[in-house]
């Protein structure tokens, strides 16, 4: 019987966890040429998923060519639909885990993704004492139902933070708390975007998981290309008037540029034309490592722009703490649709961040991990000039990952499985593009979740997959 678990709680869709889940298994040879695959019915009864989920994946794996469909007869493997590797026995065999991309008979693989903190040096100490204090202190009010757009005790410490570092002028009301960056995106969608033939312009290439936000809620995506210095704004539409603009302009996602002023101010003066907003996303702008961090655009027209940020890059997406800086005229509905949304975010965690940020660990805990996560982008970079001297390195001046771009080099799908065959995980920017064939020679590698030591030795099996392509 075929089996294997799906996670319900991951970002990936159910979906795609069944389509890599069966693609990776028949490229192992796990599941061999001709053996027949069961029911789509059978399947889902198996694994706890609805049949149409069982069905879409099938459907992507007939249309890759993985399996074949025998009238009257059943579903199968394809022939030559995996690579020509020894068998392996099932002593071998690894189990595959959703979110889990290949597991290798050798070492592990090593993932390079992108904004992944890391986990281990988390402030667990400090965080737990903290707490504790928090829990035995906290006035009676915070363990009933509080407002929905988060304590007043951490807005008020944020709007502090937020005018220092970042330049974000805002009063504490204009701070809506939210779990994670990605309510926060969703609730402004649906603030903005409540209506027929709605449409966002965003940037391209972007994460998948902003495409999804938007055209979740119902919004079309109008894709603007992005150069080495941030969107383009003469491509932005001259006869239509988006809803919003999606930008981020510290330091995009994945090309890593900054947006310079004069594109600002051409933005700004296209929303303003159009009497539209632009959303800014700040995931990860604390983490400078060339120069100092450019402040930020809602600064600049604070009644124009959307500010969008999140605690989970520089501490932990765990928390599942985001906020929203709201121009004063979208606040009171902007607050309705968050009590809609989940009623409030954890009073108790805001008020241990809260503290976290008065007593000064935030900051201290920012400058720690600035020069952790330096050490590690100058041991990727070093490592890729010696490993891959030809390859042209990309937006290393900020955040958690940069961009690779191998000329001569595709990044095909058949070309990232063998990557992982040999025991590493790189991402390809032409999968975050939505016009495609703009960046196959490009590759995203973060390396802010990974040691010293795993950044040297992936590269290095990165360099031998690719002198086996």
């Amino acid at each position: 019987m075929l089996w294997f678990t799906v996670d319900r709680n991951d970002f990936v869709p159910l979906t795609v966890q069944v389509y890599d889940q069966l693609r990776l298994r028949i490229l192992r040879h796990e599941l061999a040429e001709g053996e027949r695959l069961p029911s789509s019915r059978e399947l889902a009864a198996n694994i706890g998923v609805s049949r149409n989920v069982v069905l879409e994946a099938y459907d992507r794996l007939t249309a890759e060519g993985y399996i074949e469909v025998r009238p009257h007869s059943g579903t199968y493997v394809a022939a030559g639909s995996s690579f020509g590797r020894h068998r392996e026995t099932k002593r071998e065999r690894a189990t595959l885990t959703p979110g889990e991309s290949i597991k290798i008979s050798g070492p592990a693989a090593i993932d390079f993704r992108a904004a992944h903190p890391a986990a281990d040096y988390f402030p667990r100490t400090v965080w737990g004492r903290l707490a504790k204090e928090v829990c035995l202190d906290a006035p009676e009010r915070v363990f009933g139902y509080t407002g929905a757009e988060g304590v007043p005790e951490l807005r008020g410490v944020l709007a502090h933070y937020l005018l220092r570092a970042r330049g974000v002028r805002c009063h504490p009301d204009q701070i809506v708390i939210t779990s994670g960056a990605t309510q926060a995106l969703h609730l402004i969608t649906e603030l903005l975007s409540g209506k027929k033939n709605a449409f966002v312009a965003v940037e391209d290439p972007v994460t998948d998981e902003m495409r999804s936000i938007f055209t979740y809620a119902g919004s079309t995506v109008v894709p603007i290309p992005v150069d080495d210095k941030g969107i383009i704004p003469e491509e932005l539409p001259a006869e239509l008037k988006p809803d919003f603009v999606f930008v981020i302009p510290s330091h995009q996602f994945p090309l890593g540029g900054t947006l310079p002023i004069q594109r600002r101010i051409q933005l700004l003066e296209y929303a303003r034309h159009k009497d539209c907003c632009i959303v800014e996303d700040d995931y990860d702008s604390e983490f400078t490592y060339e120069g100092v961090a450019v402040h930020s655009m809602q600064g600049l027209d604070p009644e124009r722009v959307i500010y969008v940020g999140t605690f989970s890059k520089i501490l932990s997406p765990a928390l599942r703490i985001g906020y929203a800086v709201l121009p004063e005229r979208y606040v009171p509905e902007y607050r309705r649709l968050k009590w809609f949304a989940d009623r409030h975010t954890s009073a108790l965690e805001q008020l241990i961040l809260a503290r976290f940020m008065e007593e000064g660990y935030f900051e201290r805990h920012i400058r720690s991990m600035r020069k952790i996560y330096r050490k590690r982008r100058e041991t990727l970079v070093r490592s890729l000039r010696q490993e891959l001297p030809q390859a042209k390195i990309l937006g290393q001046a900020a955040g958690m990952h940069l961009v690779v771009e191998i000329p001569g080099t595709r990044f095909t799908q058949t070309l990232l499985d063998q990557i992982h065959f040999e025991g590493v995980q790189v991402y390809a920017v032409e999968h975050y593009a939505i016009r495609k064939g703009r960046h196959e020679h490009q590759i995203v590698m973060g390396y802010g979740g990974l040691t010293i030591e795993s950044i040297q030795e992936g590269v290095i099996r990165l360099r031998r997959a690719l002198e086996k392509k």
